[in-house]
């Protein structure tokens, strides 16, 4: 008999192992699976679709698409890709079909209405399909690691206050819109019960506990100006060129000549553009090449595929906590560090085993 992909284990609190479904209905909880459950939803749909047109896929990006997956992974020969997906409760026609499925789902990205069909009320085949997206999507891991920071919350929460758990339950009300004499019905819906439900607030004033203590000013400005250098942000000019010679000569014309860099693309018909960016969001090479450049200057040209690109450093801005982007940054940075020390003591991932 084969086991349902809910049930394969997750990871494993204490004595108590938790299967993918409590990843997944914790995620529900939470209120953080609408946007995924929507999107995999249009993808049946636009399958459907193209089944219906009896369009042919295009088989060269979906084995693209395979390949870089298990490129990815380290996942060299056809053996270990069968080996992951087993360990997981699928089989290579799963694996193809979810890369053909995404493929439909950009093929008839604009032709599909929404479809309004409330994960709880979904027939078990569809369920069961949208936790093939979740592992193959990596989303799975991301739920399971929020789950185990909650878990791991919960065990190092020694006293939690019971203010806590009334907040997180006006929470939950809150951003389901629902009433407490709804949540019965709610529940129902999900195959849970009102325990399950308590435990749910507890993990979660617990986390919330933690996670508010954790991120205080002294704390944020202590991790800022260790970060200081790869947090900062770079607003350049970017030309694109044809070869090495197009490049040196646009680099002399801005460098020598004292053209601006727009006047040099209009005047070579070259594409140019703005961009905008954080130095640790490229590779170490080319932040060595950044970082020692001012304002102003030009960095020699650069190899970009089969062309080169022209560089300006319009900018240079050091990171302030005021900037929504490096705080968000900085805040991630504190909970993935306490958390993972957390999770280490409490909490053990596993992926794989049935339940």
């Amino acid at each position: 008999m084969s086991v349902s992909r809910h049930d394969l284990i997750v990871c494993a609190c204490g004595k108590q192992r938790y299967p993918a479904r409590d990843a997944i209905d914790a995620a529900i909880f939470r209120g953080e699976l609408e946007v995924k459950w929507k999107e995999f939803l249009e993808a049946v749909e636009a399958e459907k679709r193209s089944d219906e047109l009896d369009v042919d896929l295009d088989g060269a990006a979906i084995s693209s698409a395979t390949e870089a997956f298990r490129y990815e992974y380290d996942l060299i020969t056809a053996e270990e890709t069968e080996a992951w997906l087993a360990n997981r409760g699928l089989t290579l026609n799963d694996f193809v079909d979810y890369f053909a499925r995404r493929c439909c789902a950009n093929g008839f990205y604009e032709e599909i209405g929404p479809v309004e069909v409330e994960y709880q009320c979904a027939s078990p085949e569809l369920r069961e399909l949208f936790v093939t997206e979740l592992i193959l999507s990596g989303e799975l891991d991301r739920l399971t690691t929020a789950f185990m920071w909650r878990l791991a919350a919960r065990c190092a929460e020694k006293n939690l206050h019971p203010d806590a758990v009334a907040v997180a339950e006006q929470k939950f009300f809150d951003r389901h819109e629902i009433e407490p004499a709804q949540l019965a019905e709610w529940l129902g819906k999900l195959g849970r019960d009102s325990e399950w439900f308590n435990l749910m607030l507890v993990i979660d004033a617990s986390y919330r506990t933690r996670r508010d203590r954790l991120l205080v000013p002294q704390a944020r400005q202590h991790e800022l100006a260790a970060l200081r250098l790869s947090l900062t942000r770079f607003e350049t000019e970017i030309i694109e060129l044809e070869s090495r010679d197009a490049a040196k000569e646009a680099f002399f014309c801005v460098r020598e000549d004292g053209m601006s860099m727009e006047e040099v693309a209009i005047e070579g018909r070259y594409p140019y553009r703005r961009a905008d960016f954080i130095l640790e969001d490229i590779s170490l090479e080319a932040q060595q090449k950044f970082l020692c450049v001012c304002s102003g200057q030009v960095l020699k040209p650069i190899e970009r595929g089969d062309g080169f690109e022209l560089c300006r450093i319009v900018t240079k801005i050091e990171p302030r906590l005021e900037d929504p982007r490096v705080k968000s940054r900085i805040d991630q940075r504190l909970l993935d560090r306490h958390f993972s020390e957390l999770v280490s003591k409490y909490v053990e991932r596993r992926l794989g085993e049935p339940f």
